[in-house]
């Protein structure tokens, strides 16, 4: 039988900026350790109509999925956490999406979402629209999360190349997103987690701001979280800024005295 693996910790930070192009920040970051669950949401619609979207979305699924990871504790099995989920993005998508048509300042508000739960060695991570999460492991730097974007559907079909899509005018023109319609799909998808690993959501403020491999080499350059956060944020303005920048790290770390050997390597 093989060993099982060690315990893993997680240590956890998050950060918002407004940039420099815009007045208001539309974006909303939450954390809640102790269910080691991360959400970020990039709000849209007029007025301050986006942020109130995305403050709706990450405060709900931090209470209401919070809630839930602690009463369901160890005994839930990653499907039962898969259908908690989609049950609390569709209710905080009914109640966005109710808000919106109750109240004509905040018509057509929606907001895109990334929300990941860790469970030991795994991780379920699920999304909506376009703002994304990224993994660290070894050196290398992966996108976990795909794009429901015009953008990506274009690049998916061929009609475009990705060296092209840096240039294009359709950047931000999501196909999926929380609140817009009365229900909505979460993508959901079950990664396996590795000490060392680090992960990285974040808005399309930073995304399109910096490629990925300069997010890359900034997830390597910082000891502390709050560095690398820093350090993502002032590059992304420094780059022009155009949007708000949220960025929410993890880190994952194994016990004292353990070394990566015990886990197998898997792309």
């Amino acid at each position: 039988m093989p060993a099982t693996p060690p315990t893993m910790t997680l240590e956890f930070f998050s950060a918002t900026d407004t940039g420099r192009a815009r007045n208001n920040n539309e974006d909303s970051v939450a954390v809640d350790e102790p269910s080691a669950l991360v959400v970020l949401a990039d709000g849209m619609g007029g007025y301050n109509a986006g942020e109130v979207a995305s403050g709706m979305a990450t405060s709900f699924i931090k209470t209401e999925l919070g809630r839930w990871l602690a009463e369901a504790s160890e005994n839930a099995s990653d499907t039962d956490v898969r259908r908690a989920m989609d049950i609390c993005v569709d209710n905080a998508n009914r109640a966005i999406f109710n808000a919106a048509n109750s109240n004509p300042q905040y018509a057509g508000m929606g907001t895109t979402l990334v929300v990941g739960v860790f469970r030991d060695a795994r991780l379920l991570m699920g999304h909506v629209g376009d703002s994304r999460a990224y993994r660290l492991r070894g050196g290398r730097m992966a996108q976990i999360t795909h794009d429901h974007s015009l953008l990506q559907e274009q690049i998916d079909s061929g009609l475009i190349t990705q060296e092209q899509a840096a240039f294009s005018a359709n950047k931000n023109l999501v196909t999926r997103a929380v609140g817009v319609e009365d229900t909505v799909l979460l993508e959901t998808h079950l990664h396996d987690v590795l000490p060392g690993d680090t992960y990285l959501l974040c808005s399309d403020g930073l995304s399109d701001m910096l490629d990925d491999d300069s997010i890359s080499q900034l997830l390597q350059t910082g000891d502390s979280l709050s560095e690398l956060a820093a350090a993502l944020v002032n590059a992304a303005n420094d780059a022009g800024g155009k949007d708000n920048i949220s960025v929410v790290l993890a880190r994952v770390r194994g016990p004292a005295g353990t070394s990566r050997s015990w886990w197998p390597f898997r792309r």
